[in-house]
């Protein structure tokens, strides 16, 4: 098995169970005339480099070879004060440029990433071949916000919430374990671990006395990543665990006209096109397009999911230029969040979406999809999907690549704790790191393979660490481009979908 493969497998694995993670090694600097002419060839080194990402985000104690030398054993003592919780809390993932483990968007980036490993395992086996902690708004006691020190320096009080509501959470959490039983269906014992966790979390996000949105009126994480709803999660989850078990009431769940309702699928909106941390309707409603398109589905729920596939149709309209339903820069970057901060998080989940969706029709034997009554070929999918990562990785007005370390011309002066401060042996307490925050100088660390925020709507960026919307990587944005940059690449065989793989727990049609 491939070291791209394998890599990426145990990320999964240790994001479940928050242990040790096979590191995935550096290729050698590139520069921007030694970077492969060939564009597939391009995205299979972008996505090396994104998956080098989550290494450098690892908290807990590091192996050695972890692939990222200026980061060290971090948050040791995480939870260690909980009588409750077994072993402590220690290990996962921050989840950006600040010393956070927010759990919400972790399981939206390890069910992505387990989607795309699913979807696309033969071009991961070829790619070798060429919440803990948090933090108050405007608080002046020091916490993960306030102070701008490394991880591995951290000497101030790390909050723990503890969930006792939380449908949107735990959905989520049900969807990254359910879709991660699959990725692990070659170990039966653990992947029926897997399912058994991911049913319970799922049992207590249907709870009726649980229905109250985890961060409604909490301080410490309703700032920044606050949910909007949880029937997008019932949905989402459903799935994959219909998927995962193969039991047909998840399945009926999943169509259930008063849950799409709910969740606001029965007729398109922005909501349908805009895939997110907080919105899982547009992959939702692909994945059972999925069982539409290269299935048989149970004839009672023939309608609603014909009515699923023309939302996942129209969404790939409202991706088109013409139908001027999304703004776009002059550059050529389609503004999915009109704007707004981390932009580009947005991008990278529409250009995995059409590229799948490609996939699905190419599947198929069908070389298009009508909007309205004109007719689209699957090629105009693939062009959005690749104009768009091709916009991220440099080619735009300002000929730069928003993934660090990708070309000779990134951002360097990333919004990051631990990569803005000197692994030099020496402690910088939370108010001194600010001297290395404020300063103009490039980071000392790269962060290899992290995506920034990005560009406003006028293709302008400020290189300036003080702006964490458009100089922050996140997990889930990078959770993103490494599907998008997977489904367009050319490796393994085939440019396809595996067909099987994802109905592997399903009975024969």
């Amino acid at each position: 098995m491939s070291l791209g493969f394998m890599a990426l497998k145990w990320a999964i694995w240790f994001m479940v169970i928050a242990h040790w993670i096979k590191p995935v090694r550096p290729l050698s600097t590139n520069s921007a005339q030694s970077l492969p002419k060939n564009r597939s060839d391009s995205y299979t080194v972008a996505l090396h480099k994104a998956l080098l990402f989550f290494n450098a985000q690892k908290s807990g104690k590091l192996p050695k070879d972890n692939g990222v030398p200026w980061r060290g054993d971090s948050g040791l003592l995480d939870g260690s004060k909980l009588k409750d919780v077994k072993g402590g809390l220690v290990g996962g993932y921050y989840d950006s440029g600040e010393n956070t483990k927010f759990h919400f968007p972790l399981a939206f980036s390890m069910t992505m990433l387990s989607w795309s490993m699913i979807e696309y395992p033969h071009k991961y086996h070829a790619i070798n071949d060429v919440k803990v902690g948090g933090a108050y708004e405007n608080s002046k006691v020091p916490d993960d916000f306030s102070c701008w020190e490394r991880p591995e320096d951290m000497d101030y009080p790390r909050p723990v919430q503890t969930s006792y509501a939380g449908p949107e959470l735990a959905g989520e959490m049900a969807a990254a374990l359910a879709s991660a039983s699959i990725v692990f269906n070659d170990n039966p014992t653990y992947s029926k671990k897997l399912i058994k966790g991911a049913e319970a979390l799922f049992a207590f996000a249907r709870d009726p006395q649980k229905r109250r949105p985890y961060s409604r009126g909490n301080p410490l994480i309703e700032p920044y990543y606050n949910s909007t709803g949880y029937y997008d999660e019932y949905l989402w989850g459903a799935t994959w665990l219909y998927y995962a078990t193969g039991n047909v009431k998840y399945f009926m769940l999943a169509t259930n006209p008063g849950i799409a309702k709910n969740a606001m699928t029965l007729r398109w909106s922005k909501k349908t096109s805009i895939l997110s941390w907080d919105n899982k309707i547009p992959s939702s409603l692909m994945l059972l397009t999925r069982v539409k398109m290269l299935y048989t589905p149970v004839k009672s729920s023939e309608n609603i999911l014909s009515e699923y596939q023309k939302l996942t149709g129209f969404s790939m309209c409202s991706y088109l230029k013409p139908f001027h339903l999304f703004n776009w820069s002059k550059g050529g970057l389609i503004q999915l969040n009109d704007g707004g901060p981390h932009s580009l998080q947005y991008v990278a989940n529409a250009a995995f979406l059409a590229n799948l969706f490609a996939d699905y029709l190419n599947a198929t034997g069908s070389k298009g999809w009508f909007c309205g009554t004109k007719f689209f070929t699957v090629a105009t999918l693939r062009d959005f999907a690749s104009s768009q990562i091709d916009y991220i990785l440099g080619r735009n007005p300002l000929k730069l690549s928003y993934v660090v370390g990708y070309s000779n011309k990134y951002p360097n002066h990333v919004h990051h704790r631990a990569a803005s401060i000197p692994s030099n042996g020496q402690k910088y307490s939370c108010k001194e790191g600010y001297k290395w925050r404020d300063s103009m100088k490039p980071n000392p660390n790269t962060i290899e393979g992290a995506m920034i925020g990005g560009p406003d709507r006028f293709d302008q960026f400020d290189d300036d660490r003080r702006i964490r919307g458009s100089a922050e990587p996140t997990l889930a944005g990078n959770a993103g481009l490494v599907a998008a940059l997977v489904s367009l690449t050319s490796g393994g065989g085939g440019n396809g979908v595996d067909k099987n793989f994802l109905f592997s727990k399903l009975p024969p049609p």
